[in-house]
């Protein structure tokens, strides 16, 4: 180390410092300069996070679900919007679904309702899901089943482009629909599905249906084939042909237990968003279509089928042993379904 220089002056002793080397003064400089440049790094390195995190950010707000802030909010639980593993919407994945079911029992106008609703250009109705024996066979393929549905991943003849406003489907009573709707009620409830129930009022008409549908599946009226909807008058002639004998003895217990299954299905269903209609509603007065129309939200639109009626006009036409059904339900709470023309 330097030796510090002592003098005496006239008035004082003056302590002259040592000269600084230059190694030492090189070295302070790169000290300085590697702490400044620490500095800028650590600056740098804050400013590039928080670009990145902006960017995140921005990126999460784009993924999420695209509500519209002009919708009514008691309607966003009833809102879906699916990603299908089949396909991509593409430009519709902003496009709002609403989900149903129509809940009814054979032969009770519900292939002639979804022929209906199909006829709407942002309606699928995919058909009876539920006659496949292995979807219904317990409760954990039946809301397998109805993941498939909603998601649109089910792809059927009725599927419609992708930005479809509303899916469903058809789905009786025998079904597997009664026995798991502890399961099934909740699933409606947690997705926000929209029941629409279709029933018969003339439970006799549905029994002669039934029958005749039955018979035909074995005899094959038509060329050898079996259908249970016709696109024509000839086709609905010649199944009506056959008048099926109806056991008088039954006749009061069936009818009951038809109408025991229905209120029994009402009552399981009741907690759901619903609505309830009857075939017959349906053939006089067209305006409850808009009804079921505006029950989906949708907009309204002119829903047409080809189905055609195979067994119009009064029921004694249609029935072998009319006067023996005619007396048996003289007198009961039954004897309107007589002179019904639906």
């Amino acid at each position: 180390m330097a030796e510090e220089i002592c003098f005496f002056t006239k008035d004082a002793l003056i302590i002259k410092p040592p000269k600084k080397s230059p190694a030492l003064l090189r070295m302070i400089v790169i000290v300085f300069a590697m702490v400044c440049g620490v500095y800028i790094c650590s600056t740098c390195l804050k400013q590039t996070n928080t670009e990145t995190t902006r960017k995140l950010l921005n990126i999460e707000v784009i993924e999420r679900p695209c509500h519209e802030y002009d919708t009514d909010r008691s309607q966003i639980p009833y809102l879906h919007y699916p990603k299908p593993k089949t396909f991509s919407r593409a430009e519709c994945s902003c496009n709002p679904v609403r989900l149903f079911a129509v809940l009814s029992a054979q032969r009770s106008g519900s292939g002639w309702f979804e022929t209906l609703l199909n006829s709407h250009i942002n309606i699928t109705s995919n058909g009876e899901i539920f006659s496949v024996k292995e979807r219904r066979e317990n409760a954990s393929s039946i809301l397998r089943t109805l993941d498939m549905v909603y998601n649109l991943d089910l792809i059927t003849s009725a599927s419609k482009n992708h930005c479809s406003a509303a899916v469903g489907f058809k789905w009786m009573l025998n079904q597997g629909l009664i026995q798991y709707h502890k399961e099934i009620v909740e699933y409606f409830n947690n997705k926000g599905v929209s029941v629409i129930f279709l029933f018969r009022r003339n439970l006799l008409r549905r029994m002669v249906s039934v029958l005749a549908n039955s018979y035909d599946r074995y005899a094959r009226l038509l060329n050898g084939t079996h259908k249970s909807h016709v696109h024509s008058t000839e086709e609905a002639s010649t199944l009506a042909k056959y008048k099926p004998e109806i056991n008088t003895t039954l006749l009061i217990t069936d009818l009951k237990r038809m109408e025991a299954s229905t209120k029994e299905a009402l009552e399981y269903f009741n907690s759901t968003r619903n609505i309830f209609l009857y075939y017959e509603d349906l053939i006089r007065d067209h305006t409850k279509l808009e009804d079921v129309i505006e029950f989906l939200r949708l907009p309204q639109m002119n829903l047409t089928s080809r189905q055609v009626k195979i067994h119009s006009g009064p029921l004694q036409e249609h029935i072998k042993n009319w006067d023996d059904v005619n007396k048996t339900l003289k007198g009961t709470a039954y004897e309107s379904f007589l002179r019904s023309d639906y």
